[in-house]
């Protein structure tokens, strides 16, 4: 079996012939672009400057010949623009260099300056004449957004201000996508595809970082208090966002069919460390009408998988999500409060598959030594891959900072458990 064979065994909770693994197939499944070059160097693969394809966290390219030497399965299809508005792919790249001294690549509208403190800002479509969206410290390694919210009148709050970023698709964007699955689809790997317009609250997309001059609730703090605070306006929010995303949603159908296998539906995190963000009452009320309308769409229509991410402590959630009929939850946080691999195998591996998990990023990847790596991830392999249901991915993206020789533990534990 090729890679979406096995990727579809997985899907549909069979047992494939070897464990499938993703890395890079989305933007919460990827590698830092200093993790992708450490890899490149690791194994003796031609030194290339490597393309960020998610600039927000400075994610790496995993192209053909890396994705050949680490054996992920999978390949993501992204939208045009990145989260900066700015054209990522279909487009003219340039050189720049990072504020750790690496040589990149980059969209060629990607514009930014030095702040007085050694920050890089970067802007709305790369239109340096506005207020810049968004920030990377001078000792960090990916941006965060820079918060544009007008001053809130409250009997002026217009639920269509937070719409502004989501609108009928246009033939322009189908064709886009048509042409971008159709060459994915010959990789003989799986896909998954970030269609976009689906978002329900998540604090990523709140800002509207590629909006020129963001309206509405854009501050991340009032919009997790408006969730309480003003529940029909999120509502409306939610109400028109999913009802233009299945009419978006059925014409990309209808140009790509079933050629991709999985689509990212929503980000929206639920957890903290130790608890979650709100109670599974709000949940009912206020996401899962939304999600299960996406969802039960898909099922009927397509032979799609949606795929929810939610960072966190998220166990108690798990029968609410597959209520709201997902099919995939990522990225499995396996070091918060509650979330034993065995006890979720047991509990939800019949009914979620589990893509992520494989190994924590917050501590053993980064901090552990190459043999603790290369026993947590056997562990893991053991118990989410029985009966299928596991994609292989880290717990959320692998950072900058991850010593490569555990990033090659990891690797030789994957090779390990399939034989």
């Amino acid at each position: 079996m090729n890679s979406r064979e096995n990727l579809q065994k997985t899907l549909n909770h069979q047992q494939p012939d070897r464990l499938v693994v993703d890395f890079g197939g989305t933007a919460v499944t990827g590698i830092h672009c200093l993790a992708v070059k450490n890899l490149r160097n690791y194994f003796g693969l031609k030194e290339l400057p490597v393309r960020v394809v998610e600039p927000f966290q400075m994610l790496g390219e995993v192209d053909d010949e890396l994705a050949e030497a680490i054996g992920t399965d999978v390949v993501g299809a992204y939208g045009k623009n990145n989260m900066f508005g700015i054209a990522n792919n279909e487009c003219d790249w340039k050189s720049y260099t990072t504020n750790w001294g690496q040589q990149v690549l980059v969209p060629v509208d990607f514009n930014t300056t030095q702040d007085m403190d050694g920050s890089t800002l970067i802007y709305p479509g790369g239109d340096t004449s506005l207020p810049p969206n968004a920030r990377l410290p001078k000792a960090g390694y990916f941006f965060d957004a820079i918060i544009r919210q007008q001053p809130i009148v409250e009997d002026k709050l217009d639920p269509e201000d937070n719409l502004e970023e989501f609108e009928p698709i246009s033939e322009e964007t189908l064709d886009y996508w048509e042409r971008t699955v159709h060459l994915q689809a010959a990789s003989g790997r799986g896909i998954i595809a970030s269609l976009g317009g689906t978002a329900l609250g998540d604090i990523a997309l709140v800002p509207g970082m590629q909006l020129k001059n963001p309206k509405g609730i854009r501050d991340v703090a009032d919009w997790y208090m408006s969730t309480l605070a003003r529940p029909d306006y999120v509502h409306a929010v939610f109400e028109k966002q999913t009802e233009l995303a299945i009419a978006n949603f059925a014409k990309i159908y209808q140009r790509i069919g079933n050629q991709i296998d999985a689509v990212f539906i929503c980000g929206t995190d639920f957890g903290t460390q130790d608890s979650t963000f709100c109670s599974p009452d709000q949940f009912n009320e206020l996401y899962l009408p939304y999600y299960r309308k996406i969802n039960d769409w898909m099922h009927q229509h397509t032979a799609w998988k949606s795929f929810k991410h939610s960072c966190g402590a998220v166990e108690n959630f798990m029968p609410l999500f597959i209520e709201a009929g997902f099919d995939i939850i990522n990225p499995v946080q396996i070091n918060a409060k509650g979330m034993d691999p065995r006890h979720l195998k047991q509990a939800y591996g019949k009914d979620l598959v589990f893509w992520g998990g494989g190994v924590d990023t917050q501590k053993m990847l980064s901090f552990g030594t190459p043999a603790e790596v290369k026993r947590q991830v056997l562990d893991n392999c053991e118990i989410f891959a029985r009966d299928g249901g596991f994609v292989f991915n880290t717990v959320h993206n692998i950072q900058a900072n991850v010593p490569v020789e555990n990033l090659a533990a990891m690797l030789e534990a994957i090779r390990e458990f399939n034989g």
